[in-house]
C-alpha cells in the first residue's frame, strides 16, 4: 500500500500513542492537515490562533501528560513564532515535538518564500532539530523525535517538513506502536554511596524537580524523605512533584526565594539533588553553591549524563532516571530532626502574610482557593509580580499539578490552562494571569471556545508591567517609562468569547 508522506506521518503518530496536536494551519503542510481530517477521535488537531499560543499548549501537554506534546506550524513567521515555546519546554524540560513546513526540496538555499535553515535557527534552542528529505525515512526520523523528545533530559524536537516530501508517494510502513524504553536505574554500589554520605550529615537536603516524574517514583521518594526525616525543597516551580502537606516539604527554590529556603540550602552540609538542572533561580544566581565546587557535598542524580557536572562537580554523580532512584532508596536516619522541624515550622509560618493593600486582598483570595479547590486541581501562570500567589501561596497535594514556565515566559499561563482543559476536560483548571500577560495570548481564549476547554482564568489587573515597574522604580527612581498600561474591558472581552465573566471589585 502506498500513501503520501503527510498520511504517513499522521499513522506513524497515532501509533506512537499521540492522541492530541495543536497547530495554526498553513499551506507548506497542507498533506498533514488532510491526513489530520480522517483521525479525528484518535488524533485530534486543536486549532490555535497564533503559533506561540500553539507552542506554549504543546509544551504544557507534554509537562503535564509525561507525553510529548505536538505541534504543527507553518515556515517561516510561524515556526518563529513558536520559538518561544520550544524555548520554554527546553528551560521546563518538557517533551515536545515541532512539525514545521518547509519550502519544497528544489527550492531550498535560495532564500525562497519564508524559508528558514532550521537546524541553524532551533539547533541551539532544541534538543534536536532535522529536515525530512527522502519520505521513506518518516517512520525512522518521527520514532527518533518521539524517544529523543522522551529519554535523558526531556526536551523539544524540531522537525522539518519539506512541502514537495509531503505530498511524495511512498511504500514505506508505518510505525508499529511506541517504543519501550526502560529507565536507568542506578548501580547497587551507588545507592550505597548515598548512603554512606547522607549516614555523615548532620544538615542534609533533599532537592527535587523534573518533570518526568512517574506516580510510583513521586510515592517512593516521599517514603524514603518521610522515613529519613529529610528536609525536602522543590526546584523552581516544580513544587508540585512532592506533597507540600508532607511534614518533609519545607519550600520552593525559585524567584523570590524566601529566607528559610535559602539559608537551607546555604547552610546544608550534604545536598542530594534529584533531577534537577541547577537553574539560575534555584541557586539564586548561583550564590548558594559556589560553582564549580560546591561547599556542599553534593550527589547530583540525574536522567540525563549531560547534566551532571555542568554547573557544579558533584561529590558523587549518578547517571539514573529519577524514578528509578527513588525506588531504590530506602531510608536513612541521622541527627537532622530538629533541622528539619525548623524549616518545616518556617514553611508554614511563610503563609501568614499580611493584608495586601487595595480592595482585593490576594492573600484572602489565595486562602479560599487552598481551601476550596478540589484535590486534582491544575493551576497554571505565565510571568509576572502576580505569580506569587500560585507559586508561594498554594500547597500542593499529591493529585494537584502546577504549569509554570522555568524560562519566565509572559503569555504562558492561558494556553497552558487551554491545553490541561484539552487534556483533562473533567478537572478544573485555573489560570493566574497578570493584565500584560493575559495580553500577549488573550486571542487564544478564541482557541478555548472553539475546543470547548474553557479554564477559570484569574487575571490580576494593576495597568503595569509590574515586575519591570519594580525593577525601573529601583534603578531609575521617579522615571516611570514604558509599563504603564491601557487596558481593554476585559470581562465585554471575555463575553465575547463565549466565556462567563466578572469583575472582582473587592474581598470584603
Amino acid at each position: 500500500m502506498t500513501r503520501n508522506g503527510g498520511r504517513l506521518l499522521v499513522e506513524c503518530l497515532v501509533a506512537l500513542g499521540a492522541s492530541k496536536s495543536f497547530g495554526v494551519p498553513g499551506e507548506s503542510y497542507l498533506a498533514v492537515l488532510d491526513a489530520l481530517h480522517d483521525t479525528r477521535g484518535k488524533l485530534d488537531y486543536v486549532l490555535c490562533r497564533n503559533e506561540g499560543g500553539a507552542a506554549f499548549m504543546a509544551s504544557a501537554y507534554g509537562k503535564l501528560t509525561g507525553s510529548p506534546g505536538i505541534c504543527f506550524v507553518t515556515r517561516g513567521p510561524g515556526a518563529t513564532n513558536a520559538g518561544i515555546g520550544v524555548h520554554t519546554a527546553m528551560q521546563d524540560s518538557s517533551p515536545m515535538i515541532l512539525f514545521v513546513g518547509q519550502v519544497g526540496t528544489d527550492m531550498k538555499g535560495r532564500e525562497a518564500f519564508q524559508e528558514l535553515d532550521y537546524r541553524a535557527v532551533f539547533g541551539t534552542l532544541a534538543k534536536w532539530a532535522v529536515e525530512i528529505d527522502d519520505v521513506g525515512r518518516i517512520p525512522e526520523i518521527v520514532a527518533r523525535a518521539w524517544t529523543t523528545a522522551l529519554t535523558g533530559r526531556p526536551g523539544p524536537v524540531v522537525v522539518a517538513l519539506p512541502e514537495d516530501m509531503l505530498t511524495q508517494a511512498t511504500a514505506a510502513a508505518p510505525l508499529a506502536g511506541p517504543p519501550h524504553i526502560v529507565e536507568a536505574a542506578p548501580a547497587p554500589e551507588a545507592i550505597a554511596s548515598v548512603r554512606s554520605v547522607l549516614a555523615d550529615a548532620q544538615r542534609p537536603v533533599l532537592l527535587v524537580g523534573g518533570a518526568n516524574w512517574t506516580t510510583d517514583g513521586r510515592a517512593a521518594l516521599q517514603n524514603f524523605a518521610e522515613g529519613s526525616d529529610i528536609p525536602v525543597v522543590a526546584d523552581f516551580r516544580y513544587q508540585d512533584q512532592f506533597d507540600n502537606g508532607s511534614p518533609v516539604f519545607v519550600g520552593e527554590a525559585g524567584v523570590g526565594m524566601v529566607p528559610h529556603v535559602k539559608a537551607l540550602i546555604r547552610d546544608a552540609d550534604v545536598i542530594l539533588a534529584v533531577n534537577v538542572r541547577f537553574g539560575e533561580m534555584t541557586t539564586d544566581g548561583y550564590t548558594l553553591l559556589s560553582v564549580p565546587l560546591p561547599r556542599q557535598k553534593l550527589i547530583h542524580v540525574h536522567a540525563s549524563d549531560r547534566e551532571i557536572g555542568k554547573v557544579y562537580v558533584p561529590l558523587l554523580g549518578i547517571h539514573a532516571g529519577p524514578n528509578a532512584f527513588a525506588t531504590a532508596l530506602s531510608p536513612v536516619r541521622g541527627p537532622w530532626a530538629s533541622w528539619r522541624a525548623e524549616a518545616r515550622q518556617a514553611y508554614e509560618g511563610a503563609f501568614e502574610a499580611p493584608a495586601q493593600p487595595g480592595p482585593v486582598d490576594m492573600v484572602v483570595v489565595s486562602a479560599w482557593l487552598r481551601d476550596n479547590l478540589p484535590e486534582d486541581v491544575i493551576l497554571t501562570n505565565g510571568a509576572g509580580n502576580f505569580t506569587v500567589w500560585p507559586n508561594k501561596f498554594f500547597k500542593f497535594g499529591p493529585k494537584a499539578r502546577l504549569l509554570a514556565p522555568q524560562s519566565g515566559a509572559m503569555g504562558y499561563g492561558l494556553p497552558a490552562a487551554i491545553a490541561a482543559k484539552v487534556a483533562f476536560p473533567e478537572r478544573t483548571v485555573v489560570c493566574f494571569a497578570g493584565d500584560g500577560d493575559f495580553q500577549m495570548n488573550c486571542p487564544e481564549l478564541g482557541t478555548a471556545m472553539q475546543a470547548g476547554a474553557q479554564p477559570i482564568v484569574l487575571i490580576l489587573d494593576n495597568g503595569i508591567y509590574g515586575t519591570i515597574r519594580a525593577h525601573q522604580q529601583r534603578n531609575y527612581p521617579t522615571r516611570v517609562s514604558g509599563t504603564t498600561l491601557q487596558n481593554p474591558d476585559f470581562v465585554g472581552l471575555a463575553r465575547s468569547y463565549g466565556f462567563h465573566a466578572e469583575r472582582v471589585e473587592s474581598t470584603r
